[in-house]
C-alpha cells in the first residue's frame, strides 16, 4: 500500500510517502536487511531442488524387451538399463511406450501446482500477512517432500508432488514480497536478481544429490531433508511492517520497526513516523485496480499482453531446455551441472547489464540469442557442441527472465502493478507446464524439441519491440498515466524515480 511519487500540476515531483517514512526509520539497507535477506533466499535452495528434480527422477532411461531383446514398443516385460541410476520412477512403474507421456504429466501437474500455489498463498499473504502463508508453504513442502519419498505408485506420488509445487509457489511469492518490503528501492534491482542466486546454486547442487543417491526414492528424501531446516521460520522471520500499517495493527508494526532501526543504529521517533505515514495514507489514497483494467485500454492492453508472453517464453524455455539437457548424451550429470552452472553466471551478468542497459534492449537480446541457439541445436550433432548451445540458450532465457520481473514492475501503474505481475506469473507457470511434453517430442525427431522451443523466444523478441523503455522513467500511479506512458505524444517523462511498490 505504498503511495509512489506523483507529479505537481507545474510538472514537479514530490517524494512518495513510503521512500519519507520507511527508508528514514529504518534505513534503504542496514544489517537488519543483510540478515533477513540471507536468511529468506535460502529457501530459493530446496525450490530449485523440486522444480529440477524431474531430470533424475524421469531421466533418459535404455531398455530392452525379453520378447524382442530390443527396445521396442508394446513391452511387456523391459529390462532396464540400470548402470547410471539404480532405479527412476520410470523404471519402477514402467513409464516407457504408451506410458510415456506420464513422465511429462507429473511435472505438468507440479507446475500446476505451483501456479496454484502462487495465487492462493499470493491472496494468503494479503488477507493474513506475509508470514503465515510462508510458514504454512514451508510445513508443506517439508511434510510431502518427505512423503514423496515413500509413495507406492505413480498416481499417489504425481498427487504429492502436486502439493510440494503448491509450496514451492507459496515460498516463491512470499519471500519475494517479503525482502522487496524491508529493502530500499534503489537496491531492488540487484536484490531481484541476486534472489535468484540460491535458485541457481541448488540447481548446480542437484547432479551431485543425484550422483551419489541413485535410487529415485533415495533422491527425493535427500532433497527433502534439508528443507526441515526453514522451520526456523516459525522463529526468525518478522511480519511486514508495510502490511501491518496496511491492515491498521500500528502497534506491531511500531514494535517491529523499533526493533529494526535499533539494529541499524537509526535515530528517529518511529511512532511519530509511522502516525504521520498513516495519516496521508487516509489522505491520498488510491483505488487498486484489478486484472480486467488491465485489458480495458488499448495501450495497457498491448503491454500485459507483449509482458505477459515474455514470461511465459523465458519460464518455457528456461524449465524446458533444462530438463532436454538432461536428456542429451554424453554424462547427464555434467550436462546438467554445465546447464546450471551458465545460468548462475546469468544471475550475476543482469546486474551491470540492467545497470548499463535498458530493460527493453536486455529482453530483446537475450530472447534472440536463445532462439538463435535453439535453432542451432535443431542441426548441431549431439555432443559438446549440442551441450554448448542448449547451456547458451538457458543462460539467455534466464537472464531475460531476471530482467522482464523488474521490466513489469516498471511498465504498469502502481494501481494494476500487483494485478499484472500476478497475470505475468500466471502465464510463466503456463510455459512451464507446456515445456515438458515439447522435451518428449524428441522421441518422433530429435530436432522437434530445439525447433519448438527456439519458435517461442523469436516471437517474443519481436513483440518486445512494441514494449516501451522504462529504464530511467518515473513509475506510473494511475489507470490513465499507464494508458499514456510510452505513446508518442507521452515523453515528457521526468528523470529516475525509485518508487517501487
Amino acid at each position: 500500500m505504498e503511495l509512489q511519487q506523483r507529479n505537481d500540476d507545474n510538472g514537479s515531483s514530490r517524494p512518495t510517502v513510503a521512500n519519507d517514512t520507511f527508508q528514514k526509520i529504518i534505513g534503504s539497507f542496514g544489517k537488519y536487511q543483510f540478515w533477513l535477506v540471507c536468511l529468506i533466499i535460502v529457501a530459493k535452495f530446496p525450490v530449485a531442488s523440486h522444480q529440477m528434480a524431474i531430470i533424475f527422477l524421469a531421466p533418459k532411461t535404455s531398455y530392452v524387451c525379453q520378447d524382442t531383446n530390443a527396445e521396442t514398443c508394446p513391452c511387456a516385460n523391459p529390462i532396464y538399463d540400470t548402470s547410471i541410476f539404480n532405479s527412476t520412477i520410470t523404471t519402477e512403474w514402467n513409464l516407457i511406450c504408451e506410458r510415456k507421456w506420464l513422465t511429462s504429466f507429473t511435472q505438468t501437474l507440479f507446475q500446476l501446482g505451483t501456479l496454484l500455489g502462487s495465487i492462493i498463498f499470493g491472496m494468503a499473504s494479503d488477507r493474513f500477512g506475509r508470514r503465515l502463508p510462508l510458514q504454512i508453504s514451508v510445513l508443506m513442502q517439508v511434510v510431502m517432500g518427505i512423503a514423496a519419498a515413500y509413495t507406492p505408485d505413480f498416481w499417489t506420488f504425481t498427487f504429492i508432488r502436486f502439493f510440494i509445487g503448491m509450496s514451492v509457489g507459496g515460498v516463491m511469492v512470499t519471500t519475494f514480497v517479503i525482502i522487496m518490503e524491508f529493502v530500499g528501492p534503489e537496491h531492488r534491482d540487484v536484490l531481484s536478481a541476486l534472489y535468484q542466486v540460491p535458485f541457481n546454486l541448488g540447481h548446480v547442487l542437484l547432479p551431485v544429490w543425484s550422483y551419489y543417491l541413485r535410487d529415485f526414492s533415495d533422491f527425493q528424501l535427500g532433497i527433502s531433508v534439508p528443507t526441515i531446516l526453514l522451520l526456523v521460520y516459525f522463529f526468525l522471520i518478522p511480519e511486514s511492517p508495510r502490511w501491518l500499517i496496511a491492515v491498521n495493527e500500528t502497534e506491531k508494526a511500531i514494535e517491529i520497526l523499533e526493533k529494526v532501526a535499533k539494529v541499524n543504529k537509526r535515530s528517529v521517533d518511529v511512532r511519530k513516523e509511522v502516525e504521520t505515514y498513516q495519516k496521508k495514507l487516509m489522505e491520498n489514497n488510491t483505488k487498486r485496480g484489478t486484472v480486467i483494467d488491465l485489458f480495458l485500454t488499448p495501450n495497457l492492453r498491448k503491454n500485459i499482453i507483449c509482458m505477459a508472453f515474455n514470461w511465459l517464453s523465458c519460464s518455457y524455455c528456461f524449465y524446458g531446455v533444462s530438463q532436454y539437457v538432461g536428456q542429451l548424451s554424453g554424462n547427464v550429470f555434467v550436462n546438467v551441472a554445465s546447464s546450471a552452472s551458465v545460468a548462475l553466471i546469468g544471475s550475476f551478468l543482469s546486474i551491470p547489464l540492467m545497470k548499463l542497459m535498458g530493460r527493453k534492449t536486455i529482453v530483446i537480446l537475450f530472447n534472440f540469442i536463445c532462439a538463435l541457439c535453439l535453432l542451432l541445436l535443431c542441426i548441431v550433432p549431439e555432443g559438446v557442441g549440442s551441450v554448448v548451445c542448449a547451456c547458451i540458450g538457458v543462460v539467455s532465457s534466464f537472464i531475460a527472465f531476471v530482467v522482464v520481473y523488474l521490466y513489469c514492475s516498471e511498465l504498469f501503474p502502481t494501481v494494476v502493478r500487483n494485478a499484472a505481475l500476478g497475470f505475468s506469473s500466471m502465464m510463466a507457470r503456463v510455459g512451464s507446464m507446456i515445456a515438458p511434453f515439447v522435451v518428449e517430442m524428441g522421441d518422433i525427431a530429435g530436432w522437434l524439441p530445439p525447433l519448438g522451443f527456439a519458435v517461442v523466444p523469436l516471437i517474443a523478441t519481436l513483440v518486445t519491440f512494441l514494449l516501451p523503455e522504462t529504464k530511467g522513467c518515473t513509475l506510473t500511479t494511475t489507470i490513465d498515466e499507464g494508458e499514456n506512458f510510452g505513446k508518442k505524444s507521452d515523453d515528457k517523462i521526468s528523470k529516475p524515480s525509485d518508487n517501487v511498490e
